[in-house]
């Protein structure tokens, strides 16, 4: 039940997140919004992991494990939020969101190849949904 508790917080501050961006990028290029954007979590991860004595963690994180975390870090929180940013503040909030949260169909299909997860018929049906979703929301 914790898990899913945690789903729904992140769903909710995603589904909050494109508000306060697209706001912000009215007056803002994106690559400065970013830059604001990683800088300000940058302070509130270290302050948190100082408070909360989890700092002491990272010294027992192996470099192969790190590197997996700066890859998804340099791919998802750089080029996926600054090619986010960049749609986000020449197009519509409601059509660009949609687009770019059907990342799982993609994650489904490299899970299956390169993790050998299973493929199932309902993550089949799952994932026509999602791009009947995104096709009905642009049109």
């Amino acid at each position: 039940m914790r898990s899913v508790i945690f789903a729904f917080l992140a769903m909710l501050c995603w589904g909050i997140g494109p508000i306060l961006a697209k706001t912000g990028l009215v007056s803002m290029e994106p690559f400065s919004a970013l830059t604001i954007r990683s800088v300000s979590v940058a302070v509130v991860l270290l302050a948190a992991g100082l408070l909360t004595g989890k700092m002491t963690a990272l010294s027992h994180v192996d470099f192969r494990a790190a590197s997996f975390m700066m890859g998804e870090g340099i791919l998802a929180a750089f080029l996926g939020q600054i090619a986010y940013f960049y749609a986000l503040k020449t197009g519509e909030a409601s059509v660009i969101t949609p687009i770019a949260a059907a990342f799982p169909i993609v994650t489904l299909i490299l899970a299956v190849i390169l993790l050998g997860e299973n493929f199932s018929a309902q993550k089949l049906a799952g994932s026509v949904l999602i791009v009947a979703g995104v096709i009905v929301v642009n049109r």
